[in-house]
């Protein structure tokens, strides 16, 4: 991380590439990730903080939503039917949620094997093994370890059903997630699994925080469909009593 910047209600920081971070988020606060270069993919898991063992669940997040895509108006649901967050803003239009992530097997056939010990920080990290390092932070292991969501990244099939990295985020496209719940994140901005570049992709993203708007009785992603509406009923009895 580097050029963090900090008041009491802001907070900005920069991931650099191949690298990870977490940090539980708190409801009502909106986190925004930008593409600084172009090209970017981010990783990402959630977590309930009180209650490890409820996550994202990626399969029923794309069903109830009838959707294959994730963009603007789509929740991030936990398998326990409440959302964790929803996507109020998307310059990009397309994120995957079906992919998985890298391992390190697969960036070394593509690219070659580099450690941290031999190369430092030029060495090539996996999405795999970058959310074990967080994850262990949190006493959760590879088994804690659920579906992903890759920001940035657009996936499409062929006739055959084979899927490919078909389009790419352009410089300072952004999304922005509004946290619904306590949610606690963790990101990586390793290659998406599919990704065929010629060389290692290192591109930084920046991520901000702030207290995000209220929600409104007339909010797009709340009442994007009747599932959402049914999610967010789900939060607002898990929150009961909490703000009294």
């Amino acid at each position: 991380m580097s050029s963090e910047k900090f008041s009491l209600n802001e907070y900005s920081t920069t991931l650099a590439p191949g690298t990870h971070w977490s940090l539980i988020v708190r409801r009502g606060v909106q986190m925004t990730i930008t593409d600084l270069s172009g090209g970017a993919n981010v990783g990402m898991l959630f977590y309930n903080p009180t209650l490890l063992s409820e996550r994202f669940n990626a399969p029923d997040t794309l069903k109830c939503q009838h959707t294959f895509k994730m963009t603007r108006g789509h929740c991030l649901y936990s398998d326990m039917g409440r959302v964790f967050a929803s996507i109020t803003e998307d310059t990009f239009g397309w994120h995957d949620a079906v992919c998985g992530n890298s391992n390190a097997k697969d960036i070394e056939s593509r690219w070659g094997g580099r450690n941290y010990q031999t190369h430092r920080n030029k060495w090539l990290q996996n999405g795999f093994d970058a959310f074990l390092v967080e994850l262990g932070k949190y006493q959760l292991k590879k088994e804690d370890m659920s579906s992903n969501l890759n920001l940035f990244s657009e996936v499409s099939a062929d006739a055959e059903g084979k899927l490919s990295l078909s389009r790419r985020s352009q410089a300072r496209d952004k999304i922005v997630l509004r946290f619904e719940m306590d949610t606690l994140v963790i990101m990586h901005s390793c290659p998406h699994p599919l990704n065929a570049d010629e060389n290692y992709p290192r591109i930084p993203v920046q991520i901000d925080l702030k207290p995000a708007d209220p929600v409104a009785a007339d909010d797009y992603c709340m009442n994007s469909c009747d599932e959402n509406r049914r999610g967010f009923k789900n939060n607002a009895l898990y929150h009961l009593g909490m703000d009294s």
